[in-house]
């Protein structure tokens, strides 16, 4: 059977740290695939400051030098707010053959008994949750952990300094900092 990771995000914008976590975790776990999976509106979050077709592209450009990465926009074709259990009820079911690896960080680990359906997604996918420092390791789900290095970036910083006209030379792979710079995504209008 595949193995399939799922890599699950708002990608706003895609960035170093994705793309770390999705190797280790491709390559620790022997997976044939990782896919990158845009939320359209996650449950979680507000709403993304940058549409979902841009995010989408965005991740393609950022992963295009990877042979067993993709992008799945399913979520995207779907539009509103998707849960993850519905995600991967519909995943698993165009694709009964596959076994899927929803990976998520560390951090997220001790909501996952929160999360909406959790003992019918419990059934559908294996959770991986990357290790970093300072989180504890939950039993409550079962999780199969990854160490990774502490890559300390996030989307919401990157917004910040492209705001304030600041460099994310070597945290944004070049092909989508081209991008957002040919769309003018995160400047401001001063």
């Amino acid at each position: 059977m595949k193995r399939i990771g799922i890599l699950g995000g708002t990608f706003d914008p895609p960035h170093l740290g994705h793309l770390t976590m999705a190797e280790y975790v491709y390559e620790e776990m022997d997976l044939d695939e990782v896919w990158f999976m845009p939320s359209y509106i996650p449950p979680h979050k507000e709403e993304a400051s940058t549409d979902a077709d841009k995010r989408v592209a965005m991740v393609e450009r950022a992963i295009s030098g990877h042979p067993d990465f993709r992008v799945c926009d399913i979520e995207r074709k779907r539009e509103g707010t998707s849960y993850t259990v519905d995600t991967m009820r519909d995943l698993k079911r165009l694709y009964p053959e596959v076994i899927f690896y929803f990976i998520i960080g560390g951090d997220m680990v001790e909501h996952l008994p929160k999360w909406n359906r959790i003992e019918e997604l419990v059934d559908i996918v294996q959770f991986v949750g990357v290790n970093r420092p300072g989180y504890e390791r939950s039993h409550e789900i079962p999780v199969e952990f990854v160490d990774i290095p502490s890559v300390d970036i996030s989307s919401t910083v990157i917004r910040e300094r492209v705001a304030a006209g600041k460099s994310i030379r070597y945290i944004v792979p070049e092909s989508v900092t081209q991008y957002m710079k040919e769309y003018g995504l995160y400047e401001t209008d001063s």
